[in-house]
């Protein structure tokens, strides 16, 4: 093992580690290897660090983490020399983080800018994979890390017409670097997931009109978002130890908050309904931490689906209108909540109209305008807030081969399979950061994304120390975990909801709920639990033929 690469006789560099990624997870996977002696090279399709932070720069685009816990842990210099600015920071100060982090650890040097990961095949004769990029260069790897990211691929919708407006079209997920301005424009934004719940009233600000067209309505909860003091981050850096081990080992979500002890019918109304406005005035996405079956009773849920339902009424002045965004198709917390600022509240601007597309689809796309099947508008500027092909989306990007050729895709075909979402059975040596069938998006990112690299950087130094060169998820251990997951998954409300956690949002995509909702202290410990027996469930071995005659035996 060497931190430098080596070179194979066909001429090709030959790193111990390839990682697909220069997002948070990619860099702090980079940051664990290089301090373990790894030689490791990371690939990013874009011009710079940041992952979704570095893509996704749409108008009010901000974290829904507050920005004191949605940051690293690992580096205590780190967590006290940077300064968050407001509650919940704005892409252009994560973006900034991440820069400062990617200069203060001197990450850019084994980082290639501009460069797409297309074709990783594994070689069962040297244990190796061969990884082509979009500069045509080809590498060797004795082991590949997909730090691509849970939200980072745009989908981009199938709609008649698209390809003719004469205006400019924008999608959220792949924002201009440049400042948009549409000052005096007509413009239309189709969606109205948490990228458009959150540009829509900064560009309601600047528009002659604005046209949201909106097909389901998502619940969304108030930010509350404010300049941080001097004395709130002196007191988050006080109680850090206790807030980050909470996260790890206690919280559901990676957050830290108060637990509640009781299910919402133990209450009666008069302080069930307290205890949501409480919780609605402090904001964000513990809302649904005011009590603990939400999740998992229908009729709790409906508790604080009213209650939500009751403030857009409240808020929204055109009884037509709010009825319109008051959502009915899911309980609340099934999809990603949302977190705003002002967003029903900009429903009562006169330049702000709101098209109801499940009841009126969209027909085409025109040069000058949008055509639904009752009426047609004239824009200037087009918006898609259409979200991402999540968990899967960049991964299938990437063509993968493992065992005899089989290529990622087809074994996903009907919905990803993993161990843990660390592994897939039929590809050694090929781990998946956040992947589905883990907490990721069920949780603050980084928290998962610490635990995912630590546990994958612990595991290599394991393998280096014993001589072993080859890793695989079992075939047996795969199936059992696939199986949890959809259990767990089918004890709670989730499945009820047509989500992007289901795959729901892209046509054609396998109905699978993705992500382990069984919290992510408790998945930390079944992670810690199997890596204390040896890494229970994974076949090692020094070489194919070991690997082999274990599998025979």
């Amino acid at each position: 093992m060497s931190a430098l690469p080596s070179i194979s006789p066909e001429g090709r560099k030959t790193y111990d580690v390839v990682v697909v990624g220069a997002g948070f997870a990619g860099m702090y996977m980079l940051y664990r290897l290089r301090g373990a002696g790894f030689s490791v090279r990371v690939y990013e399709q874009g011009g710079g660090v940041g992952g979704t932070w570095y893509w996704n720069r749409y108008p009010g685009a901000r974290c829904d983490v507050e920005s004191m816990q949605y940051s690293y842990s690992f580096s205590e210099e780190l967590q006290r020399e940077w300064d968050w600015s407001e509650r919940y920071a704005p892409q252009p100060e994560i973006l900034k983080y991440a820069n400062h982090v990617a200069d203060r650890f001197n990450l850019r040097r084994d980082i290639q800018f501009n460069t797409r990961v297309d074709r990783a095949v594994f070689d069962e004769t040297a244990n190796t994979w061969t990884v082509t990029t979009s500069d045509g260069n080809t590498m060797i790897a004795s082991f590949v890390v997909l730090a691509t990211g849970c939200l980072s691929n745009a989908r981009r919708p199938d709609i008649k017409g698209l390809e003719s407006f004469k205006g400019p079209v924008y999608h959220t997920g792949n924002w201009p670097h440049e400042v948009v301005d549409f000052t005096g424009l007509r413009v239309g934004v189709i969606g109205t997931g948490s990228s458009g719940i959150q540009s829509v009233p900064v560009i309601a600000g600047q528009a002659r009109h604005l046209t949201v067209f909106q097909r389901t309505a998502n619940f969304s909860i108030p930010a509350r978002n404010a300049p941080l003091t001097d004395q709130e981050r002196q007191a988050f850096r006080q109680n850090y130890p206790q807030i980050r081990r909470f996260a790890r080992e206690v919280a559901r979500n990676g957050i830290y908050t108060d637990l509640p002890d009781r299910g919402a019918l133990d209450d009666g109304d008069e302080r069930r309904r307290a205890k949501y406005e409480q919780r609605w005035q402090k904001g964000g996405l513990t809302f649904m931490y005011a009590y603990n079956d939400l999740a998992l009773s229908k009729a709790a849920n409906d508790t604080a689906a009213d209650f939500v339902r009751g403030k857009i009424a409240e808020i929204v002045k055109d009884p037509e209108t709010a009825r319109l965004l008051q959502p009915n198709s899911h309980p609340i917390g099934t999809k990603r909540i949302c977190v705003d600022t002002d967003y029903f509240a900009t429903f009562n601007r006169d330049n702000v109209a709101l098209v109801d597309i499940k009841a009126n689809p969209i027909e085409e796309i025109l040069p000058n305008g949008l055509r639904t099947t009752a009426k047609t508008y004239e824009l200037d500027a087009l918006v898609l807030a259409t979200g991402f092909d999540a968990m899967t989306g960049s991964v299938a990007k990437i063509d993968i081969r493992g065992r005899n050729g089989l290529t990622l895709n087809r074994k996903w075909a009907e919905g990803p399979k993993t161990y843990l979402g660390l592994m897939s059975t039929g590809f050694p040596n090929l781990f998946i950061i956040t992947g589905p069938g883990s907490p990721s998006v069920l949780s603050n990112m980084i928290v998962s994304i610490e635990q995912h690299v630590d546990w994958i950087a612990d595991c290599l130094a394991f393998m280096h120390a014993k001589g072993l060169s080859l890793m695989e998820a079992e075939k047996d251990a795969e199936d059992k975990w696939v199986a949890h997951v959809n259990e767990v998954a089918h004890a709670t409300l989730y499945p009820q909801a047509n989500s992007w956690y289901m795959g729901a949002n892209i046509p054609g995509k396998p109905r699978i709920f993705m992500p382990y909702i069984g919290g992510v202290g408790t998945y930390r410990q079944i992670c810690n639990e199997i890596a204390a027996k040896g890494y229970e469930g994974f076949a090692m071995a020094a070489n194919e033929r070991e690997r082999a005659v274990a599998v025979i035996s």
